[in-house]
């Protein structure tokens, strides 16, 4: 068995992708259930393709610069949420997911792996850097 969105989660998705979601309602929490959502169904390459397609379209959809998209921080967390999924039980929902891995809702937890330096730097933001403090355990 390996890991489900639920229904809720698919609506979800399908609600974020088709502008649905206010900013206010797209905490740290919806990020984690979006990268769950998009690994059920895809490899983390797949998934971080899913992610920033669909958050430059929210970005754009409502009036906030793209220069806010961070590349570092959307497939750092993408990795993350990858290895929690492929080290524990397979879940049938993410907020299941979320109640077993209450370590990936710290939305600070990337400080352990990045120096504020590293990850708040112009080149973190538009592509990929690796941690400079701890590696992320790879998918």
């Amino acid at each position: 068995m390996k890991h489900q969105p639920s229904p809720e989660d698919t609506a979800f998705v399908h609600a974020f992708e088709a502008g649905e979601v206010s900013p206010a309602e797209f905490n740290h929490a919806a990020h984690v259930r979006l990268a769950y959502a998009y690994l059920c169904e895809h490899d983390v390459d797949g998934a971080v393709s899913r992610m920033k397609t669909a958050l430059v379209a929210f970005l754009n959809r409502n009036g906030i610069s793209e220069s806010k998209y961070h590349e570092t921080l959307t497939r750092a967390w993408v990795m993350a949420v990858d290895h929690f999924m492929q080290s524990r039980a397979p879940g049938e929902s993410a907020d299941a997911f979320m109640r077993a891995n209450p370590e990936l809702l710290d939305s600070k937890i990337m400080l352990t792996h990045y120096s504020a330096e590293v990850l708040f730097s112009a080149s973190a933001r538009a592509s990929f850097v690796p941690p400079d403090i701890q590696s992320i355990p790879p998918s």
